[in-house]
């Protein structure tokens, strides 16, 4: 079977997490790269990321390198690609993409001439000189970071971070990939007692229950390869029934959501029953003011409310402090609470046992993990 050299698209901060999770997978290839992973691997691989990855955006097929700083350069390295091997006659084939520090800055001209060189190469190819395109997409995206050119194939079509579970959410909502990061990073396991006192949505409580039960992200959608031609269908049935038998069952796992609006909790519940985790998830109406975890080994994660998005500023330090008194470690207690907050330790009333940056979006923030016993 042939293999693929594969681009995995991830937030700031993640690559670690998501490097380490493709090894696990079976990937033997992988490297790191700045907001991004490099892989390869077969039609199964390619399936498998695009199924089992919690923590990155897109997979896509990496179909071409090469340098270039006239526009002239550009239209010869996509025209020399095999685009042929990709897309069929009657296949539609749009094209997006950015350029970083790049001598060909414009985008649209970039684009305009990347789609030029694709249809003059496949006019060659097939002998024809009109392309309905009313087929399978096929999306290209392209990079140009220093006047080098990447040329890909988009395989996951909608973001890996839409699993399918969250339709709607609430105000200030957590990107699922984010999430499950977070919950990796705070170590889940099959008996993880697990908290989140600001559940908003559910995406901590949900991410964090198919963490512990080993569910598959992708089980339940679809994906642009799909209805890729060069792609057997078989291997999208293999893959879903390899991450099917590798769900654990029986788990001890536990999941308990606040929030103090209660259309909050009813859409954590109603997201739950989405995702299929409902009977490891519990929510319920709760100030933090009155937030006491269990008297026993457990984990907090949770994504507080600030003030560039939902509170005031002074508002949420106020909050912080609230948090400091309520998380109390010493009995096997942890916290790992993300925030914007420069200064959200001075707030919180102690300084994190680790800190790493990780991006929400574009906003820049810091995970603090509490995880040693107070003295």
């Amino acid at each position: 079977m042939e293999n693929y050299d594969l681009v995995a698209t991830c937030l700031f901060g993640v690559e670690g997490v998501a490097a380490d999770e493709f090894r696990r997978m079976g990937f033997e290839d992988v490297r790191a790269d700045n907001g991004r992973i490099l892989l390869s691997g077969d039609g199964n691989m390619l399936a498998r990321a695009n199924i089992c990855s919690r923590f990155c955006e897109r997979i896509m097929i990496n179909a071409g390198e090469f340098t270039a700083l006239t526009f002239t350069e550009l239209f010869d390295g996509v025209k020399s690609l095999p685009w042929e091997n990709y897309i069929g006659k009657e296949d539609a084939f749009p094209v997006k993409g950015w350029s970083v520090d790049s001598k060909l800055f414009s985008i649209p001209d970039c684009q305009s001439i990347i789609k030029k060189a694709i249809v003059e190469r496949l006019k060659q190819k097939y002998g024809i000189s009109y392309f309905s395109e009313t087929g399978p997409e096929y999306k290209i995206r392209f990079s140009i970071h220093k006047n080098k050119v990447t040329m890909m194939i988009d395989t996951s079509g909608e973001g890996l971070h839409k699993r399918g579970y969250r339709r709607n959410s609430n105000t200030a909502p957590l990107k699922e990939t984010l999430g499950a990061a977070m919950c990796d990073l705070a170590r889940i396991y099959p008996d993880t007692v697990f908290y989140d006192p600001f559940c908003g949505s559910g995406t901590l409580l949900i991410e964090s229950a198919l963490m512990a039960a080993n569910i598959a992200p992708g089980l339940r959608r679809s994906f642009a390869a799909e209805r890729f031609g060069f792609l057997d269908g078989r291997i999208w049935r293999e893959e879903r029934t390899r991450a099917q038998d590798l769900i654990r069952k029986n788990i001890d796992f536990k999941a308990h959501g606040y929030d103090i609006d209660p259309d909050c909790v009813e859409l954590t519940l109603a997201n739950a029953r989405k995702a299929g985790v409902e009977k490891y998830v519990e929510a319920s109406v709760k100030d933090i003011r009155n937030f006491t975890p269990a008297n026993e080994r457990c984990i907090t994660v949770t994504n507080p409310p600030y003030g560039e998005r939902l509170l005031d500023v002074r508002e949420a330090e106020k909050l912080y402090a609230v948090m400091g008194n309520r998380f109390i470690t010493g009995q096997g207690q942890k916290y790992f609470i993300i925030s914007p907050h420069d200064e959200f330790e001075k707030f919180f009333g102690r300084t994190a046992d680790k800190r790493r940056k990780l991006y929400n979006g574009m906003i820049k923030c810091q995970l603090y993990m509490y995880f040693k016993s107070q003295r």
